[in-house]
């Protein structure tokens, strides 16, 4: 079977409407809870901004515990920028602290802050994954994309101007938020993460369906 292209698409124009109604949102003037905040905020910052909050989150955890306890999870939501108070963030923290252990799951957390879906929508983003992870091993790495995608026909390796592995590899920083936190590497949880943020911007169920499969050719 030939190779596709590499997707592309419409997602530029859709990431970059959702970030500028989220920022309209965030600044309207209207009182919002501090997790509707950290929403909008990450929604402004385009569909990366779940993730880089993610991936920051994660370089925090040195036990790798995959948690976050109130400490550090204050100095998380401090250096993202938002203006909330000591007191909203911790109310934000006793939210997702729901067995009030006093940590909560980095995994839970991002679940909750994402745009909410349909099952439907779940589905066909974990088909798209499964596409991409074609060695199964729960990460899509650029030897993944080298068995699905050709570059043969991008504009910059024609030119000579991008090798094919820097034109995956910048496929691959799509899904990736944030300088710093790039690793090349995109777990399932990032994946449907990212495609949440862009689901966030397309209110027909069927149009996302038909960007996703045009977009994996599924």
């Amino acid at each position: 079977m030939p190779k596709s292209k590499s997707p592309n698409s419409d997602l530029y124009t859709l990431e970059a409407n959702l970030a500028s109604q989220a920022l309209r949102e965030l600044t309207d003037g209207e009182d919002k809870d501090p997790i509707t905040k950290l929403r909008l905020l990450c929604l402004s910052r385009g569909a990366t901004g779940i993730l880089g909050l993610g991936r920051a989150f994660r370089a925090m955890d040195d036990d790798g515990s995959k948690a976050l306890n109130e400490v550090e999870f204050i100095t998380g939501i401090r250096d993202t920028g938002l203006d909330v108070s000591e007191e909203e963030i911790k109310q934000m923290f006793a939210t997702f602290d729901e067995d009030g252990s006093g940590s909560i799951n980095m995994t839970e957390f991002l679940l909750k802050l994402r745009p909410p879906m349909p099952q439907s929508r779940l589905n066909i983003i974990d088909q798209a994954f499964n596409k991409m992870d074609r060695d199964d091993d729960g990460v899509i790495t650029i030897q993944d994309l080298k068995n699905v995608y050709s570059v043969k026909e991008h504009p910059k390796y024609q030119t000579g101007e991008k090798s094919e592995d820097e034109i995956l590899t910048d496929f691959l920083h799509n899904f990736e938020g944030g300088r710093g936190n790039l690793d090349g590497k995109i777990t399932r949880e990032e994946f449907v993460n990212y495609y949440a943020t862009i689901s966030a911007s397309i209110d027909n169920d069927m149009y996302f369906d038909l960007m996703m499969r045009r977009a994996y050719v599924m």
